[in-house]
């Protein structure tokens, strides 16, 4: 029972002890103050007399907006006198109670609902950031935050209003306001394992820009960039660090290409180098030298002074050896300082940089590449030309006009052409795949032969980076790395694995492997195949994310478990408790069954279930029926009420051979005859 809502003059109320929020943040209390100095109190409080003084109140409900009105009345922003709507409870007690209820049942704005407000406020209403900052005690930045949010790429603002995605992975996409960029890296990651990986959203999204500090930048230069019609975007509203990007990525690229393949010939002639391929980076990639054989230099001879050094320095060095071999002598620390000195000296004058001969530099490759300060520069390492011969040329004359160098390995014409930019050989790479890729996804037979050998040329260890695809069929990690059960399940995949066709895997260079792999029969092919595939499944416990779809195909195929599989000691019931295994026997022969076996100690009470649930005991018809047909549930494909169990019963019953009375030719049965009759 309350009273209804009255108006009250703050400077009578008084919060309550009762009221349950104690702790309060003094950035969220500054922000109540100031939206109830713009827009007045809009939720009543409540509160309870205080006995013996009339007209006095305590809230246990709204403490905060008291607390804040008050501060109000201090800066005089409010009159001493200001009234402020209160619910007034008759019962007392009723106070903590309705403290928990309004702060327990209150829902949070969505972030997205909070974006649609504020850009709704000023492109409806026409208020500025400034003054909605003002009017809710934020930081106007705060508020320019939320608006690039609501200007978000459609697909990612139904996320967040949906929340699929969190206020943190939105800011990683609001880093940038281009919202075709936006929309390219959402896709790129929505469905990988990277879609919640802020940092990883934030890398995808530069990959699409470049820094005023990154080397291409300083190379190339702002006023050149922005007379080309590049674009900067201003740092974002996110990040701390102001810090802009140039978002026209292609602008920047042609201009540092075209800035690097003319540096690059100017090195190329005044260093008299074969052939120079530029990188706009600081690192070289993996793929563009691995299979280039590094040029290197031959040391330079030793002057007649050098040598002449040298040996007195060795003569020294072995003097001191031999008086540290003397167990006897103690050397000075002076002594010490010698002997190394005297190798530091060794070592330069032995220790000699190699030189590359202008003969060898005629016939080598180099790379230029970018300082982080954007400053060309050829990288230390010069790599040995390769030769391109092409496929039917003659062997050309001497009176040829475009005669092969025999040093250089290259014509006339050849070392006359302009070096080519890394882009412009990304460019021609990513054309000419495309075209094989329209080709080989035209031929499903060739797509299958090629995506087959791919898989097992890559897992026999043979492929490395000879075959540039993502195609694998790698073998996940064991669930258990110690575990390695001797089922009929891991000897048929041994025989599987044994049968395969490996003569293919004789040959090493990679194209000859994969012309043997194709002239294998189909049938060679396909067994290779499903083993490729077969490899690459997880094993997954029941409950868990994909256990659901590996029982689909379980069922799919047609698996029979009992007849693949039975528990062992060793694979199930070691693992089981003394209690768990006797409730086994419980549900396949009741408690006249478990009674036989209760004085059992556990190991032997594991190897008789062994030999109960894999049928090798004498034991009632019935019991012996129900344990050749039960599987625990980790190893079921159907769940146990839609696996018909009564109609594999009734197979089991009709494919048995009747249960001797007399067994005493049997070793094992007798011996087990005796364990049940003693039990």
């Amino acid at each position: 029972m309350s009273k209804p809502i009255i108006f009250i003059p703050a400077c009578h109320l008084t919060k309550s002890p009762v009221n349950v929020r104690k702790r309060s943040d003094p950035r969220a209390d500054a922000e109540l103050e100031a939206s109830i100095a713009s827009h007045g109190l809009l939720q009543n409080l409540v509160a309870v007399p205080v006995a013996r003084k009339k007209g006095e109140y305590r809230i246990t409900a709204g403490g905060r907006r008291l607390d804040a009105i008050h501060r109000l009345i201090e800066k005089s922003v409010f009159p001493a006198d200001y009234e402020v709507p209160v619910h007034i409870l008759v019962n007392a007690r009723d106070g903590r109670e309705v403290s928990l209820a309004e702060n327990y049942d209150r829902l949070q704005m969505n972030p997205a609902e909070e974006c649609r407000a504020f850009r709704d406020l000023i492109e409806v209403e026409g208020r500025t950031p400034a003054e909605i900052a003002k009017r809710f005690g934020i930081e106007e930045r705060f508020v320019h935050g939320r608006l690039r949010l609501a200007n978000l790429a459609e697909p990612i603002f139904d996320a967040l209003e949906a929340d699929e995605i969190t206020l943190d992975i939105a800011k990683a996409y609001a880093t940038t306001a281009d919202t075709c960029r936006q929309t390219a890296v959402w896709e790129l990651l929505r469905n990988s394992y990277s879609r919640d990986n802020v940092h990883e959203i934030r890398r995808s999204l530069n990959g699409y820009s470049y820094r005023a500090s990154d080397p291409k930048a300083l190379l190339v230069g702002r006023d050149a960039y922005i007379a080309a019609g590049g674009r900067v975007e201003d740092a974002d509203l996110f990040s701390t660090a102001a810090d802009e990007r140039w978002i026209d990525t292609h602008v920047l690229d042609d201009l540092a290409d075209a800035r690097l393949a003319a540096e690059a010939e100017l090195i190329r002639e005044r260093e008299g180098i074969g052939e120079v391929r530029i990188v706009a980076g600081q690192r070289i990639p993996y793929m563009e030298t691995y299979a280039l054989e590094p040029l290197s230099g031959v040391p330079e001879p030793l002057t007649e002074a050098e040598e002449t050094r040298k040996q007195e320095i060795e003569q020294e060095i072995a003097v001191i050896e031999q008086l540290y071999e003397d167990a006897d002598y103690q050397p000075e620390a002076e002594d010490e300082a010698r002997y190394t000195t005297l190798q530091t000296e060794l070592a330069a004058i032995v220790d000699r940089v190699p030189v590359v001969a202008p003969e060898q530099k005629a016939s080598a490759l180099a790379y230029v590449m970018l300082a982080p300060d954007g400053t060309p520069h050829v990288h230390h390492q010069l790599y040995v030309a390769p030769v391109v011969e092409e496929e039917g040329d003659e062997v050309r004359g001497e009176g040829d006009d475009e005669a092969v160098d025999e040093l250089t390995g290259t014509s006339a014409v050849e070392d006359d052409r302009p070096a080519i930019s890394q882009r412009l050989r990304d460019m021609l790479a990513m054309m000419k795949t495309e075209l094989l890729a329209v080709h080989v996804a035209s031929d499903p037979a060739f797509a299958l032969d090629l995506g087959t050998f791919i898989m097992v040329d890559r897992e026999c260890r043979y492929a490395g980076c000879e075959v540039p695809s993502e195609l694998r069929a790698s073998e996940p990690s064991r669930l258990l790395g110690d575990f390695k059960p001797e089922t009929s399940a891991a000897a048929e995949w041994t025989r599987l694995d044994e049968a395969l066709d490996r003569s293919w895997t004789k040959h090493k260079p990679v194209e000859e492997r994969y012309d043997a792999f194709c002239a294998l029969g189909d049938e060679a092919r396909a067994a290779w195949l499903g083993w490729a595939i077969a490899r690459t499944l997880h094993a997954v416990p029941d409950g868990r994310h994909g256990a659901g779809f590996l029982n689909h195909l379980g069922r799919k195929l047609g698996i029979d478990v009992a007849a693949w599989w039975r528990p062992t000691a060793l694979t199930y019931f070691d693992k089981l408790t003394k209690p768990g295994i006797l409730a086994l026997f419980e549900e396949i022969g009741g408690a006249e069954l478990r009674a036989r076996y209760a004085g059992s100690k556990k190991h032997d009470l594991a190897a008789s279930a062994e030999r109960l649930f894999s049928g090798n005991v004498v034991v009632e018809h019935d019991y012996l029926k129900r344990a050749l047909a039960w599987l625990p549930d980790g190893m079921r494909f159907t769940p146990l009420e839609e696996d018909g169990s009564s109609m594999i019963l009734d197979e089991i019953e009709e494919g048995m051979a009747p249960v001797e009375d007399d067994v005493e030719d049997d070793a094992e049965a007798a011996d087990n005859t005796e364990i049940v009759q003693a039990a």
